[in-house]
């Protein structure tokens, strides 16, 4: 058992921490704030605080605002644009999984010659090393999904190819992270329960995967614990700040694990649906697909001591057998309102499953390497085909 630990970001945890912001040593003096597309981070004043926060610690800034779910690589080459256009020295990200992940690839693509896909490692991206080191950046979350403000990579979907893949290099950590549960508060209902679920499955697959060791399963069975103890709560009442906390707690915790150990080829399989299917959420395609995943290596014993000890981490102190794993994960769906997604609602076919399988593979066949046992082209046609609605 080995293994490499590097989480350089400071980070600033809890209710009101934004507020903290003009105080810290920002990494610039003109920032480029890379938002989504969409009304809530205006609407809801966190922009106006954020921007506020900079005018306190005399930073100027540009904003970029097309950010979109699933960020595409044409967005990111957009973003790095305005970036050197306007004379940005850093990015601030400021939302949930797309803005932080986009600004991974603006960072880079700023200072760095040719396409995105140039440096992308796996699938048609050419892999080649970045030049120049990345704009630094300071990532604001506003929801708890992704870990993307304390790890090294950031997912984006090429939307000629239908990849979807991750720029990843050591300088893409955020040189500053802030995780305020406040900001969590208005996020709806039901991404609150597709973000946590990212965030629990994070830990689960790193749990069960080959590269587990004794620091990634300690961070692990934290993030479990705590999102899957309290994501109801947070789901029923976005306002429960206690709820909020914990969740946001198991988010940061599964942002490590990514960084000690890895997921697994869940994650590739449901990358390769939302790269087909921009409107899916992340979040919702990992549901949809995880029972029959987890019940693929379950039925396999790959490890069944680890299932068990995860089912007890979610609140079922009596478990004593793998399946209670799938019992507590289908009760925790059941209980926020999701157990019943369908692929057909986002035009998902049985007839797709075999491109699908190949997309995901190879995209994304790092992680299929992480599996403690190996998955074929057909196990992953059964496993969509064991999810379909």
């Amino acid at each position: 058992m080995s293994f490499t630990m590097y989480v350089p970001t400071k980070t600033l945890f809890g209710a009101g921490m934004l507020n903290k912001l003009h105080e810290q040593r920002l990494p610039g003096r003109k920032a480029l704030i890379v938002i989504s597309n969409g009304k809530s981070t205006k609407a809801n004043g966190y922009l106006a605080r954020l921007e506020n926060e900079l005018k306190l610690a005399g930073v100027e800034w540009v904003l970029f605002d097309r950010v979109e779910p699933n960020p595409l690589r044409s967005t990111v080459m957009a973003g790095a644009a305005a970036a050197r256009e306007n004379g940005c020295d850093f990015i601030v990200a400021l939302g949930g999984g797309s803005p932080m992940d986009a600004s991974k690839g603006i960072a880079a693509m700023a200072v760095n010659e040719g396409d995105l896909w140039d440096y992308i490692h796996s699938g048609s991206g050419l892999g080649r090393p970045l030049v120049n080191r990345p704009l630094p950046i300071v990532a604001v979350t506003t929801t708890a999904g992704t870990g993307s403000e304390t790890d090294s990579g950031g997912v984006i979907t090429n939307e000629e190819m239908h990849e979807k893949s991750a720029i990843l290099d050591d300088a893409l950590f955020p040189v500053l992270a802030i995780v305020d549960p406040e900001l969590m508060v208005s996020v709806p209902p039901k991404f609150t329960a597709y973000q946590g679920f990212d965030a629990l499955f994070h830990s689960v697959e790193a749990y069960i995967a080959g590269t587990a060791n004794l620091m990634s399963d300690m961070f692990a069975l934290a993030a479990i614990e705590n999102v899957s103890r309290y994501l109801t709560r947070a789901v029923r009442d976005g306002k429960d700040l206690e709820a909020r906390e914990h969740v946001a707690f198991g988010n940061y915790a599964s942002g490590f694990v990514m960084c000690v150990g890895s997921c697994a080829s869940e994650h590739s399989l449901e990358h390769a649906m939302s790269a087909y299917h921009q409107e899916l959420p992340h979040g919702a395609g990992l549901i949809m697909i995880s029972r029959a995943y987890y019940t693929h290596f379950i039925n396999r014993h790959v490890c069944d001591e680890r299932f068990i000890r995860m089912a007890k981490a979610m609140g079922m102190a009596e478990a004593s057998e793998p399946m209670d794993f799938i019992k507590a994960l289908v009760k925790l769906q059941e209980e926020c309102g999701v157990a019943e997604l369908k692929m057909s609602d986002y035009g998902i076919k049985p007839e797709d499953f075999e491109k699908l399988a190949h997309n995901a593979m190879d995209t994304m066949g790092f992680l299929f390497r992480c599996d403690r046992e190996p998955l074929s082209i057909e196990d992953c046609v059964a496993i969509y085909a064991a999810s379909y609605k």
